[in-house]
């Protein structure tokens, strides 16, 4: 039996009409109206508290938080400052009108400026409230430029994540006490969406780069080895490393070099698809899989991180010299038979080769490739020792 038929039953009762008129004066139809509210405002909350758990990305998290906001009170937008890394100050900065993302610039580089006033105050606040508590605080000024109606902070165990801010209201009424307090209960289950995803990505991430870690990178490069033999497909895999990393860190420090591999991975994550894994492999080496991609592209995108990471500037003082990187292929399928130890290694080959032939050069694994490797390596050590021997042959890099 629903609330519906208990509320039916109980006005239909012979004593309740006997005592209507007493009942009325002292409120109790009105209490059972409040409860009914109440119960309907839980029972919404709930299904958008479920929806929100259901999705496994920060950008869906955010798209259902829209949703769920801008069904219950129709702003006018809706403006995420959110904190991808939480040991990082840099925000990225999303905006919605009408359900759907725009293009919106807003001069604020961190959200940090805020945390010790909401870690006081964690509820929903009123815009001009939180600018009359933040008067002198030159980060609200870029935020005065929009001039949302309510900040809602996501707050956790690192900190405060994200803040929300709502625009005021398309039919024009003010946000209630209510409201403002379903905010406060749905920003609760967004935080702990959020958690949960921060912490799933913090087990599967390399905290210095964003890319995924060694771990993660084995476990999908066993599961696309096992999918090329069901469905006979033929994927890829790319190992990165940087040209004389050591003197990075031997000229300008360990922090220098930390600062070169971060931006190595900010590199590759604009330049791969989503379906592809970009990880850390390991030091300064890197692995791309590339799902359902055969030599030609494989060794194309080999190629566009190369020049990418070359062209990259990496802000540093004194300013740090030209980072190059050197790559290998190698393509499996069904028919390739090898382990994911066996098919790492051969793309190592190629790397190792690419190196041999002088950095900054994308090598394709094929058959002999360590028959090549060596005759290479001797070749060189024979000029080493006999200089006035012939200029070395310039082979193509992809073999």
């Amino acid at each position: 039996m629903n609330n519906g038929e208990h509320a039916e039953d109980f006005l239909t009762s012979p004593k309740v009409l006997e005592n209507y008129t007493l009942l009325q004066d002292i409120g109790v139809f009105k209490y059972i109206d409040e409860m009914n509210r109440e119960i309907r405002s839980y029972k919404s909350l709930l299904g958008s508290a479920a929806d929100i758990f259901n999705r496994t990305t920060i950008n869906d998290i955010m798209d259902a938080t829209v949703w769920q906001i801008s069904d219950q009170f129709l702003p006018s937008f809706i403006v995420f400052l959110w904190r991808p890394l939480h040991n990082r100050e840099e925000i990225t900065i999303k905006g919605y009108k009408n359900y759907k993302m725009i293009d919106l610039s807003l001069d604020l580089k961190t959200i940090s400026p805020f945390e010790a006033f909401f870690q006081k105050y964690p509820k929903p606040i009123n815009f001009d409230l939180l600018v009359y508590q933040l008067a002198d605080d030159e980060a609200i000024k870029p935020l005065e430029e929009l001039h949302p109606e309510i900040v809602v902070p996501i707050l956790g165990p690192s900190g405060l994540y994200c803040l929300i801010l709502i625009g005021p209201k398309m039919l024009g009424d003010e946000y209630s006490s209510r409201e403002l307090s379903y905010l406060g209960g749905l920003m609760g289950f967004v935080s702990q969406a959020i958690q949960n995803h921060l912490h799933y990505e913090h087990s599967v991430r390399d905290v210095k780069t964003g890319l995924f870690n060694h771990g993660f990178f084995i476990s999908r490069m066993n599961e696309e080895i096992a999918r090329t033999k069901r469905f006979r497909t033929v994927s890829s895999l790319i190992v990165m490393d940087v040209d004389k990393f050591k003197n990075f860190n031997d000229s300008y420090g360990h922090l220098a070099g930390d600062r070169v591999l971060e931006y190595i991975g900010r590199s590759i994550k604009k330049s791969v698809r989503s379906e592809d894994i970009p990880s850390r492999f390991g030091g300064e080496e890197f692995t791309i899989l590339l799902p359902n991609t055969g030599k030609e592209m494989a060794w194309t995108v080999a190629e566009r991180l190369r020049m990418a990471i070359s062209g990259m500037k990496v802000p540093w003082v004194p300013p740090l010299p030209q980072v190059t990187i050197s790559a290998g292929v190698i393509t499996f399928d069904e028919r390739s038979g090898m382990t994911a130890d066996e098919i790492i290694n051969r793309a190592d080959e190629a790397l190792y080769l690419s190196k041999a032939r002088g950095r900054n050069m994308t090598t394709v694994w094929g058959m002999g490739l360590l028959f090549r490797i060596e005759r290479e390596l001797k070749r060189q050590r024979e000029m080493a020792e006999s200089p006035d021997l012939a200029a070395p042959e310039t082979p193509d890099s992809r073999i």
